[in-house]
């Protein structure tokens, strides 16, 4: 796995889970003839237009996403909506994050994503 290939992404107008699982596929290397999953595919993944994401059904309303402080009680919740508007590219990122096996590569393949909310040509 010497050969190193860039891929970019157009995301506007993509279902956000189709397009996490699309990126999880790349950044393992499941699309080359030489796949091991023990082995690292060095391509990296460009994802442009993050803040265009389309999600399908009631998701903007209805899903939640959970963190916890790690104190009693301390756990937080917020609407799938309010995270998107404020940080699209986390959205996509934390999608992607579980998607890819929970292994020692998960973090490496992570730092291979880069994400943008535009096109960095507008």
């Amino acid at each position: 796995m010497s050969d190193k290939r860039v891929h970019t992404i157009d995301a506007s107008g993509k279902i956000l889970g189709r397009l996490a699982a699309e990126i999880a596929i790349l950044l393992q290397g499941k699309h080359r003839p030489n796949y091991a999953p023990y082995l690292s595919s060095m391509d990296e993944v460009i994802v442009i237009n993050t803040s265009k994401i389309k999600t399908t059904g009631k998701k903007g309303e209805q899903k939640r996403y959970y963190r916890h402080s790690g104190y009693l009680g301390g756990i937080k919740e917020t609407i799938y909506k309010d995270e998107f508007s404020k940080d699209p590219n986390g959205v996509l990122r934390r999608a992607v994050y579980g998607m890819l096996p929970r292994n020692k590569l998960r973090v490496k393949m992570m730092r291979r994503l880069k994400l943008f909310k535009e096109n960095a040509e507008n």
